[in-house]
């Protein structure tokens, strides 16, 4: 059985997490095809959002402790071609939790049940995040001994207020949904039947937009964050000349005039 499942479909990428015996614990092999798919959708002009996803009724409940972690701290030997890869290509594991990796494009995340460690760094790199109410986050490494040195550590405190971020990673507790709702982790809570089906309307309003637009958007804001003012607006003006150059800054406005939908091209 592969460990991700990966499809692409007007313009709409979707990954999912599929070891729902498992909780679809983080795997070598997962970990190398995750980042494999986050590049084949990074360099497909024509996939324009992605949604992030897991099989059965959980998201993904972390990494799988048996045989991830202790490749990655050395206890375990490897032992197979997803072993190697993963230790011999450092970037793959960065790319598959979208860490030093470059996307511009947006990701939905449509959880289900829980998203642990792991899986809940993932969720720290996505743009939209939709829940229900069963799902539930959290960072529980301290309690494990190891740290969220997957991206929360950098992230997570600039997403939400500093001191629900240090609860989080300190104490290693699960928060369930409307928590997260609360605190601004998650955008949306949606009843199970209606995740995937409302993670697609979003998609598919994305995907509808300009698609340099999303991406200039994206990447003004992640370059910006946390530089001063001023560097911020330097890389805000190099965003928005791009895109104020292209034909799809053309091709919106006299759409909007011609009552028709734009075509944009993604230039």
């Amino acid at each position: 059985m592969t460990e991700l499942l990966y499809e692409k479909r007007d313009g709409i990428a979707t990954l999912t997490l599929n070891r729902p015996a498992r909780k679809n614990a983080l795997t070598p092999e997962m970990m190398v095809r995750l980042a494999e798919a986050w590049r084949d959708f990074r360099d497909d002009d024509a996939a324009r959002v992605a949604i992030l996803t897991g099989a059965g009724d959980t998201f993904t409940a972390g990494a799988d402790l048996a045989r991830l972690i202790p490749l990655l701290t050395r206890a375990r030997k490897p032992e197979d071609e997803w072993d190697r890869r993963l230790l011999e290509d450092k970037t793959l594991f960065q790319t598959a939790v979208l860490r030093r990796f470059e996307l511009y494009k947006p990701v939905i995340a449509a959880v289900d049940g829980v998203a642990l460690a792991g899986g809940c760094e993932i969720i720290l790199a996505t743009d939209l995040r939709l829940a229900t109410p069963e799902a539930s986050f959290g960072l529980s490494e301290a309690k494990r001994g190891i740290v969220p040195g997957a991206g929360s550590l950098a992230r997570l405190a600039r997403q939400i207020p500093y001191c629900e971020a240090m609860r989080i990673m300190l104490l290693g507790d699960a928060i369930p949904a409307a928590e997260a709702l609360r605190i601004g982790l998650v955008n949306e809570i949606v009843p199970r039947e209606r995740l995937l089906p409302r993670a697609r309307e979003l998609a598919e309003k994305l995907a509808a937009n300009g698609p340099l637009a999303l991406r200039k958007i994206k990447e003004a804001v992640l370059r910006g964050g946390g530089r001063p003012l001023e560097e911020a607006f330097d890389i805000e003006d190099e965003c928005a000349r791009v895109v104020m150059r292209s034909e799809d800054a053309r091709e919106g406005p006299r759409a909007f005039m011609e009552k028709r939908p734009a075509r944009f091209v993604g230039r």
